[in-house]
C-alpha cells in the first residue's frame, strides 16, 4: 500500500512540475496584456499554445470617415450607437453586412479614429479567438477605457465551437459581460452562416430531419443577437466615380476628369467588380505610374 501512495505522490508532483511554467506563462501573458492596454489604442487577440494575450497595433490603419462616400445612413446609425456605449447609455452589438468593398470595416476604423481621444479602443478578435472571448472580457473588465471587438470578416460552417461562444456573449451566456465592451461584427453573409433554398420549402422530402424548419432558425438566431445590422450595398456607378474623383483630389491628381473617369472604368472593368476597394485601388495605381513618369 505504501509503495502505491509513493507512486501516486510521484505522478502527482510530475504533473505540479509541469502544470506549473503553464501558470507562470499564462500570469506573465496576462500582465503583458494589462500594461499594453494603458499605452495603445488597437490591439489583436493571439492565441498561442493554448493561451491567448493581446497583441497592441502601434501602428492602426485609422480611417477618416470623411473618405467614406455616400454611406451617410450606415456612418449616422453606427456613430450614435458608439456615442450611446461611450456615454454609458444603452447600446447595441452591430453586424455590418453586405456586398465587399463598401466601407463595412473602414468604418468601424473610422469610429475608433473619431472617437480614439474619448476612450474607445478596438480590438480584433479572428474567429479561432472567439473560443477565448470570456477570456477577453475578464481581462477588461473594471478598466476605465470602451472596448469594441471587433470580429472582420465573420461567417461560419454548421457546427463550430467559435459559433457557439459568439451567441452566448451576444446574449444568453452564463456569464455576465461588462459594460465597457460592445461586439462590432463584418460579414458578406447577412445570416453569417449558409443557407440552402431548400431551407425555405417546408417540408423538405429530401431533408433527413425531422423539424428542418428548427435547423433554420437556429442557422438565423445568430444574426437576430445582434440588435442593429447595417446593410451595405453594391454602389452604383455614379457613386464609385465620386469616390474615385475623391481620392484622387487626395493624392493631389492633376487630370482632366473626363479621362479620369474613363480609366476608372476600364480599370473597373477588369477588377472584380465596382466598389471603394476597387476605386481606392484605381486611384494608387494611377498616382505609382503618375510618379514614375515624373521622375
Amino acid at each position: 500500500m505504501a509503495d502505491n501512495w509513493e507512486r501516486v505522490i510521484s505522478r502527482l508532483e510530475r504533473l505540479i512540475d509541469s502544470v506549473e511554467p503553464l501558470l507562470a506563462k499564462k500570469a506573465e501573458s496576462s500582465q503583458y496584456s494589462t500594461n499594453s492596454l494603458d499605452k495603445y489604442i488597437a490591439f489583436r487577440w493571439k492565441n498561442h499554445d493554448g493561451w491567448g494575450h493581446l497583441i497592441p497595433v502601434k501602428r492602426p490603419d485609422l480611417v477618416d470617415i470623411a473618405d467614406l462616400i455616400d454611406i451617410e445612413r450606415q456612418i449616422e446609425i453606427l456613430n450614435r450607437n458608439t456615442l450611446q456605449f461611450l456615454r454609458g447609455l444603452p447600446a447595441n452589438h452591430v453586424l455590418l453586412w453586405g456586398d465587399r468593398g463598401t466601407g463595412k470595416s473602414s468604418l468601424v476604423k473610422g469610429i475608433l479614429h473619431r472617437y480614439a481621444s474619448d476612450g474607445l479602443r478596438l480590438i480584433e478578435v479572428n474567429k479561432e479567438g472567439l473560443l477565448h472571448l470570456q477570456e477577453i472580457t475578464d481581462l477588461l473588465w473594471g478598466r476605465p477605457e470602451r472596448y469594441i471587438l471587433f470580429c472582420d470578416d465573420l461567417s461560419f460552417s454548421e457546427g463550430e465551437a467559435a459559433y457557439r461562444e459568439l451567441k452566448a456573449m451576444l446574449e444568453g451566456g452564463i456569464a455576465a459581460r461588462p459594460k465597457n465592451t460592445i461586439i462590432y461584427a463584418t460579414s458578406n453573409r447577412r445570416h453569417l452562416m449558409p443557407r440552402q433554398i431548400g431551407e425555405n420549402q417546408f417540408p423538405n422530402s429530401d431533408e433527413d430531419e425531422l423539424y428542418p424548419r428548427e435547423s433554420t432558425e437556429e442557422k438565423v438566431s445568430l444574426s437576430d443577437r445582434f440588435g442593429l445590422r447595417l446593410v451595405f450595398y453594391r454602389i452604383p456607378q455614379d457613386t464609385y466615380l465620386k469616390i474615385v474623383s475623391h481620392y484622387a483630389q487626395k493624392a493631389g491628381l492633376s487630370m482632366p476628369m473626363d479621362d479620369l473617369h474613363r480609366a476608372a472604368l476600364e480599370w473597373e472593368t477588369a477588377s472584380s467588380g465596382r466598389s471603394g476597394r476597387v476605386a481606392r485601388q484605381f486611384v494608387d495605381d494611377l498616382a505609382g505610374q503618375l510618379g514614375l513618369d515624373s521622375k
